[in-house]
């Protein structure tokens, strides 16, 4: 159960040294300490020379864990999160990269991390550049401040997301010399550089590492080993057992296996190595780093979506989707990709949020049976319509992801008012095919007669609504397709969004050009005005359905107000199809009660709801998803099956009411004691999206079941219980 972010600032207040003005002076009225139900974290500072021109001054975020608790290294290992410092400074100060001391190594299970336990000091060099002066940077004569904000996941069994914000002021002239031991103690658990580089070569399923120039106290001693790069070697391989270290002289060598799913194949590998604690002499150097150049052959990494617990936990932990670069295919490949969004559009026919408008496009054809010429017309305008639509929502998308803003396919259903929109135009839709009203009593006659000159516009336009109810779905090989999209430069991508579209309209394209099909339909007559009333009720359906995905994102109070305003919109509709007089009073005071309605009520649509506690109630079998939870239960050892959902998803909906909702598969996963988490990306989710990214798809459904140690697997997006229990036969 995840445990609330960090309490507000704690305030500490050191005494000022006056009768010492060399000492260290920092204002009572500044917060430099965070305490939190786990560490307690200060911003120390140590300025030999005063933070004058020219100077170095040396500021480090000082961390005290709890028992048992610990934070990670710049390589956390198997899981975890490195520690992360943004400064905020004057101008003529700039902050270096953080001199990481020495981690160790905790094995948790069959993983293991890097980390600190204890007191650990990170300390950040800070420069003062030759022209800074009282006016670039200094506050009076009383000193300079600086401002830190950090973050940090510090863990036991559960692993917990912490932040805090920091400020300490440097006195202008003078010293701080308060925390001087803590610096020296941290400077000297930093590895020192050895002469040589040392070399790294990359045989079968190993790395063989060779380390040159160690000093004699090091030789013929076992050494701990610390690769800087994550996700290369198998980090909770035991020395001795797993993998081999020997000594010729000073020349160190060792074989370490390699990451069952390795994610990255450098060229060059920053090693730290060090003596075990048992032989460690105190003010002696004991550690030794190298930047050794790798030679061989890499095997082929792990396909995109296979992402480790580590990278996966750091995208939704941080927030941030990474940064892609454009992916470079063979022509092979990207017709690949092309031919799975096309079958990928058919294939969203057949899911159940398209069914509004396969009603409307039936009540066409019918319509136009025996009109060969007009179903050809009709065909192409309805392709139109979807394949523009298509284009257009992909670039938006690609336009506003490159803008920054963390979104995928599906994205304008995320947004109350779109959600409330469509409800209001499917009302209407509803109502005029119930009879209620004619569009020709409430639109200008000049349009009603260019309606009719230019049939093909409502055809057209069918197609953008088929697109813009039908995108939250994600059909088998669809979800493929558009995390592929998404990565591709912008000509391409575009290529594949307009494939998705021609997907989707090829039944109504073939079947306006063969006519066979044209056949097959029934001639007009009496029994269309029922079939035309009937299509009404189709629409109502979407309705509820969007209600209900309001209330999702609302509240009741949401989902109420889009309720009573609706019924306003038909009784508008109503009131304009009476006659004389009556029409114009009736309308007005109807429509003067709605926009007074509207003013009282309306803002409860867009109002967002109160996001639900994160922390589960005990024997609940589905947990809210973050992370920092699945962290916590591969810590623990407990796989994880995550289904990525949305209340505008209908097949999202669809499998949790079945596959998902079967009591003999549930109780198969209380069996192997997997642990069931949901991400709801009903409403933009910022870290849902990132996750979603690294694991290849920009869309849902999406389900995930991921073993400890291992990558994750991505099941499909039509779930079936044979799927699932072969899935967890793999475990």
């Amino acid at each position: 159960m995840l445990r609330s972010f960090l309490s507000r600032f704690s305030l500490a207040a050191l005494a000022l040294a006056a009768a010492l003005p060399v000492a260290a002076q920092l204002s009572p009225r500044v917060s430099s300490v965070v305490t939190t139900p786990h560490v307690r974290a200060e911003l120390v500072a140590h300025a030999p020379d005063g933070v004058g021109p020219g100077a170095t001054v040396w500021l480090g975020l000082q961390i005290a864990h709890q028992p048992e608790w610990h934070t990670y290294w710049k390589n956390a290992g198997d899981s975890g999160l490195p520690t992360e410092l943004q400064w905020t400074l004057p101008a003529g100060l700039a902050a270096g990269d953080i001199a990481w001391p020495v981690p160790k190594k905790i094995p948790i299970g069959n993983l293991a991390n890097y980390g600190y336990e204890n007191t650990v000091l990170l300390p950040v060099p800070l420069t003062v550049a030759p022209g800074f002066t009282a006016a670039a940077g200094l506050t009076g004569a009383a000193g300079v401040d600086v401002k830190l904000k950090a973050s940090w996941l510090v863990c036991r069994k559960e692993c917990i997301p912490e932040e805090g914000e920091f400020a300490l002021r440097l006195p202008a002239q003078g010293s701080t010399a308060l925390h001087k031991a803590d610096f020296d103690a941290a400077f000297a658990a930093q590895p020192a550089a050895l002469p040589q580089k040392g070399a790294i070569e990359v045989v079968d399923q190993t790395i063989r590492v060779r380390l040159d120039g160690l000093p004699a106290a090091a030789r013929g001693k076992t050494l701990e080993f610390f690769p800087e790069t994550g996700e290369v070697i198998h980090t909770a391989a035991v020395s001795g057992r797993d993998w081999t270290q020997a000594w010729q002289g000073e020349r160190w060598t060792a074989t370490l296996p390699l990451a069952e799913h390795r994610s990255a194949s450098p060229t060059v590998m920053p090693v730290v190595v060090a003596l075990a604690e048992a032989d460690r002499v105190a003010g002696a150097p004991f550690a030794w780093r190298a930047e050794a150049p790798v030679t061989g052959t890499w095997a082929t990494v792990a396909a995109p979506a296979q992402v480790s617990p580590a990278l996966q936990a750091a995208l939704a932990a941080n927030a941030a989707a990474p940064v892609t670069a454009p992916v470079q295919t063979s022509s092979t490949g990207f017709f690949a990709a092309l031919l799975g969004a096309l079958l990928g559009g058919l294939l969203l026919n057949l899911m159940p949020c398209v069914f509004p408008v396969l009603a409307i496009k039936v009540l066409a054809f019918a319509n136009q049976a025996g009109d060969r010429r007009g179903h050809r017309s009709a065909g192409l305008a309805y392709t139109a319509g979807v394949i523009v639509t298509f284009l257009a929502l992909g670039a938006a998308m690609l336009a506003l992801r490159a803008a920054g803003e963390q979104l995928g396919w599906g994205f304008q259903l995320q947004s109350p008012a779109v959600v409330a929109a469509l409800a209001a135009l499917f009302t209407l839709i509803g109502l005029n095919l119930a009879g209620v009203f004619e569009f020709g009593l409430l639109a200008p006659r000049s349009l009603c007669a260019a309606q009719v000159k230019h049939p093909i516009a409502n055809d057209f336009l069918s197609g953008i609504l088929a697109v813009v109810i039908a995108s939250p779905c994600t059909a088998p090989f669809m979800g493929a397709s558009l995390g592929i999209a998404i990565a591709l430069p912008a000509p391409q991508a575009l290529m594949l969004f307009g494939a998705l579209g021609l997907g989707l309209a090829l039944p109504y394209l073939v079947a306006g050009f063969v006519p066979a099909v044209a056949r097959l339909l029934p001639r007009p007559g009496p029994w269309m005005d029922t079939l035309r009333r009937v299509m009404a009720f189709p629409m109502f359906a979407t309705v509820a359905w969007l209600v209900w995905v309001l209330g999702q994102q609302s509240g009741i109070d949401g989902a109420g107000a889009l309720l009573g305003l609706l019924v306003c919109l038909a009784a508008i509709v109503w009131s304009l199809t009476l006659r004389g007089r009556t029409r114009w009073v009736v309308g007005g005071l109807v429509l003067a009660s709605t926009a007074a309605l509207a003013v009282a009520i309306g803002g409860n649509i867009v109002r967002p709801l109160e996001p639900a506690t994160l922390a589960a109630a005990n024997g609940e079998r589905w947990q809210p998803w973050s992370a920092a939870r699945v962290a916590e239960l591969h810590a623990a050892g407990r796989p994880v099956f995550v289904d990525f959902t949305a209340a505008w998803c209908v097949t999202c909906q669809y499998n949790k009411k079945t596959t998902l909702g079967d009591a003999a598969l549930l109780a198969e996963f209380d069996r192997r004691q997997v642990a069931m988490l949901r991400a709801d990306w009903t409403r933009q989710d910022p870290a849902i999206t990132a996750a979603l990214n690294a694991l290849g798809r920009s869309g849902v459904p999406v389900y995930v079941l991921q073993a400890p140690g291992k990558p994750p697997v991505v099941l499909t997006e039509i779930l079936s219980k044979d799927d699932v229990r072969a899935a967890l036969d793999r475990l």
